[in-house]
């Protein structure tokens, strides 16, 4: 525990616990435009990424359209008001022992940001659906329209140690449901990169890209911190 200093967290299918609305809604308005992508392919190519990036990588992963920007753009205009509607009565809540954990961690001088390749809009009301405020729960919260390169670019874990005065990325650790977030956390020179369970993708694709840890949960984190 003395070495790192900042915990930087995934939000949804890490801290969060949203059922994958998001991810379901991305694949509802790819389908919705005549497709048959499944809900395991959205997961695998579009887990953790800014939305419409993930919607440009499914249709480039897993359709034939040949005009895959174009009609990326024109779907991604029907996600926000479908992930509006769908989150007006989400019950949105933490996976057990998490919020425990980050309690423990600030306790112990770490500081906890959360980070999220939502926008800023969804993000925040995930947070307030929580209940949780900057400076009383977490120390910060980066999304994806805080950076100009979102992940698996560095970005906004750089954002979160700037934001918390961290100068020393190997006191940093990047917990994540998805490859990607490993990735960036890799990719930032994070002291501990860890995939968990409780989200988007398996054990099996989390060890494609060589976490440090795989955990069942960000609550687990006992186990490899002392």
């Amino acid at each position: 525990m003395s070495k790192i200093k900042l915990a930087v967290f995934d939000m949804a299918g890490t801290t969060v616990d949203e059922d994958n609305v998001v991810y379901k809604t991305v694949q509802k308005v790819i389908n919705d435009k005549g497709y048959g992508v499944s809900l395991d392919q959205v997961l695998e190519y579009g887990a953790g990424k800014e939305k419409h990036q993930a919607i440009i990588d499914v249709l480039t992963n897993c359709t034939e359209e040949k005009e895959v920007k174009e009609k990326a753009s024109e779907i991604f205009g029907n996600f926000k008001p479908e992930l509006k509607a769908a989150y007006e009565n989400l019950d949105v809540k933490t996976f057990e022992g998490v919020k425990e954990m980050m309690e423990t961690l600030r306790s112990k001088e770490v500081f906890v940001v959360l980070n999220t390749g939502y926008d800023r809009k969804t993000a925040q009301s995930l947070v307030d659906k929580l209940g949780w405020e900057v400076g009383k729960d977490i120390d910060g919260l980066v999304t994806a329209d805080d950076v100009t390169n979102g992940r698996p670019g560095p970005d906004m874990i750089l954002k979160a140690m700037e934001i918390v005065g961290v100068t020393d990325s190997q006191a940093v650790l990047k917990a994540g449901d998805s490859a990607i977030d490993i990735e960036e956390g890799k990719n930032a020179n994070c002291g501990l990169t860890v995939g968990v369970l409780t989200g988007a993708q398996t054990s099996k694709q989390l060890q494609t890209v060589n976490p440090d840890y795989i955990l069942e949960s960000v609550a687990s984190l006992d186990k490899i911190l002392s």
